[in-house]
């Protein structure tokens, strides 16, 4: 085991189950208020357990430092699709516990703060809490480099965080948003099809890049192959997904 992973099996503490409300009818911010002093790096993820052997692991969609009420806290933005029954059950565990255990400081897809590379965030659906993680520490560090983020939504009305979104772009010059749509409505006046796709139409070469991944498993097992097969360099790509695929 690495340092990091010896130090998250130890990383366990008890938290309130201070906030579950909608960002979208299939979205839910859940904040939790950790019992202990906790310790994580942007981009890991944590896990709740439901059971001594029921243990649900979800991305920490904040950044380190995080505070709700003016403690340290904890955001997942969990997507609870009544037919996801592994979203959906840990749903209905945090609405009906005061507290939770937890495990936190998981995964190695972490943010590495000391690179220089020019970055980009790859999302698609509710992956989005893993970059957001990210690209929060990136704006509290004042990065001034080249950060873009694409985030694949399956049709407009799956978008949040516009305002955030907005202020970060406002904040650094550097920073580019890109948002692309599967399903558009006649409304939608943005990007279209396949997030990943909108990369490689973006960029000749991704070999300067470091980049980060989250959403479906089959998903990203395309991402990973595309982009190698456009430059990029697997050690400077990050996705928890990596460890499965």
């Amino acid at each position: 085991m690495t340092e990091s992973q010896l130090k998250a099996a130890s990383n366990k503490v008890l938290c309130t189950v201070s906030r579950i409300q909608p960002l979208t009818p299939t979205v839910q911010q859940v904040i939790l208020t950790p019992k202990a002093p906790v310790e994580f790096k942007a981009g890991q993820y944590l896990q709740i357990y439901l059971s001594d052997s029921d243990k649900r692991p979800f991305s920490i969609a904040c950044a380190p430092g995080f505070t709700f009420e003016g403690k340290p806290a904890l955001e997942l933005q969990i997507g609870g699709a009544v037919t996801d029954n592994y979203a959906s059950q840990a749903l209905a565990h945090l609405s009906d516990n005061t507290e939770v255990l937890v495990q936190v400081g998981l995964g190695e897809a972490y943010w590495r703060e000391d690179s220089t590379n020019p970055i980009i965030l790859l999302a698609g659906g509710t992956g989005f809490s893993y970059v957001h993680s990210i690209a929060s520490a990136i704006a509290n560090a004042n990065l001034n480099r080249s950060v873009q983020l694409y985030w694949g939504l399956r049709n407009p009305q799956a978008l949040y965080a516009a305002e955030e979104l907005a202020a970060w772009q406002a904040q650094n010059p550097q920073y580019q948003l890109n948002l692309v749509v599967q399903e558009p409505d006649n409304n939608w006046q943005g990007r279209t099809g396949f997030v990943h796709q909108a990369v490689l139409d973006d960029h000749a070469d991704l070999a300067a890049y470091d980049i980060y991944i989250a959403g479906p498993f089959a998903m990203v097992g395309v991402v990973r192959d595309a982009f190698l097969a456009k430059g990029a360099k697997r050690e400077q790509m990050y996705a928890d997904a990596f460890a499965w695929l």
